[in-house]
């Protein structure tokens, strides 16, 4: 009888959002005159920028016509949208990031994840904690991390908690780790990072020969100009940095699929022999093996976030979303909650209220107010306590939303 892999019987036993999918569902068929909102998930609900549409109707004519039809792309993504990239993600910003080393992909999700691929089985993982699920849960499936404890974190692990008491920044390891995962604007709590905050873990990675795997997914969030976009506006930051970023939430593409990795070419690892070996050469290995690029009609939309006239829409997008968090924000801060982020980020992170455990405050808000957050231990023992909701939804949504949950929580 064939066998399977015994790493995922190791894991929690649903990943979160499904199971908060499973309780909204069961509520909602108990309760089919509820009219619920649902701010859990960070999915956006506004329409693509006009100028990706136009883009992508011109690409659907272009392959309608063989002159100007396109087959297999190449599997790292169409040098037109590598380079608009470059530019304007990172050179125009002074990093030295070139065309060649971006990776167009389907989503940074899959990336975080994908990645390991490149990386041994006996590294070091260490993660903030609370966290995005998919970095623990990757590990998990790839066999990096022992059983679950009882606290919810797995053996093996390095688990670095962030919470109010330490103004949700991570101390540096007090061991040597291999790779580390870190997420700017954080998701969840909203957190931020400053160039001199982020040089640490540089200066850490470079001392100890670590791989930062940096997710920049929420980037576009930032309005603090004092405040980095990317890693590498880090010095040090080539020697020791992956970074991940994507169209999913400044440009709306979650149903449209268009992401991409930073490797950099002079980023190297050590091979059992001790030989230092690129991870450019790696990584582009792996995806030209398990993966056939994303599609040409998708990277066109793509490229059109880097028009005028994308710019501008996408910034109203981005706009848009952080007015919502804004309202969010000074709604539940006014109704005496302890809130947090939605600042430069489209995550409000807030204590539960009257001690109530995270998900006993996700079904109470969901029976009383018919609202729907995430859970903070979902994310992560240090998340017991506190809850996310997402700015991502429309206006009117977010407006009732609150009015819901004012009246019910008002101090």
């Amino acid at each position: 009888m064939a066998t399977i892999n015994d790493n995922y019987l190791k894991l929690k036993a649903g990943y979160l959002f499904p199971e908060i999918a499973r309780r909204v569902n069961a509520f909602a068929e108990a309760n089919p005159e509820a009219q619920i909102i649902k701010l859990g998930i960070g999915d956006v609900t506004e329409p693509l920028p006009e100028a990706c549409r136009t883009a992508m109707i011109q690409a659907v004519a272009d392959m309608g016509d063989r002159q100007t039809f396109k087959g297999y792309g190449p599997e790292q993504g169409y040098p037109w949208l590598r380079e608009k990239i470059a530019a304007h993600d990172f050179q125009a910003r002074g990093c030295e990031v070139d065309a060649s080393e971006i990776f167009i992909s389907d989503g940074s999700k899959c990336d975080t994840g994908n990645i390991l691929d490149i990386f041994g089985n006996n590294n070091t993982i260490a993660v903030i904690d609370p966290v995005y699920p998919v970095y623990v849960d990757t590990n998990v499936m790839a066999g990096h991390t022992g059983p679950i404890k009882e606290n919810g974190e797995y053996e093996g692990l390095v688990y670095l908690p962030i919470t109010a008491e330490n103004d949700f920044t991570a101390a540096l390891p007090t061991q040597k780790v291999d790779l580390i995962y870190l997420c700017f604007p954080n998701n969840p709590t909203g957190a931020v990072a400053s160039k001199a905050y982020l040089q640490t873990w540089v200066d850490y990675a470079r001392a100890n020969g670590s791989i930062l795997l940096f997710d920049a997914a929420y980037e576009a969030f930032i309005t603090d100009p004092s405040l980095p976009h990317s890693i590498y506006e880090i010095e040090g930051a080539r020697e020791c940095a992956i970074e991940f970023r994507s169209f999913s939430k400044n440009a709306g593409f979650t149903g449209t699929r268009c992401a991409f990795t930073v490797v950099p070419k002079s980023l190297t690892a050590q091979a059992a022999d001790g030989t230092e070996i690129a991870l450019w050469q790696l990584w582009n290995r792996r995806q030209s093996t398990k993966f056939n690029g994303v599609s040409y009609i998708v990277q066109r939309g793509a490229e059109a976030v880097y028009s005028e006239s994308g710019q501008a829409q996408v910034k109203g997008l981005v706009n848009f979303y952080l007015e919502n968090a804004h309202i969010i924000r000074e709604q539940l801060t006014a109704a005496g909650f302890a809130v947090y982020g939605g600042v430069n980020a489209p995550y409000i992170w807030l204590k539960t209220p009257q001690g109530l455990s995270s998900w006993d405050f996700f079904d109470q808000l969901l029976q009383t107010c018919h609202v729907v957050g995430t859970p903070g231990s979902g994310f992560g023992a240090a998340g017991e306590g506190y809850f996310r909701i997402s700015a991502f939804n429309s206006r009117e949504n977010v407006v009732a939303a609150m009015q819901r949950i004012t009246e019910k929580f008002r101090t």
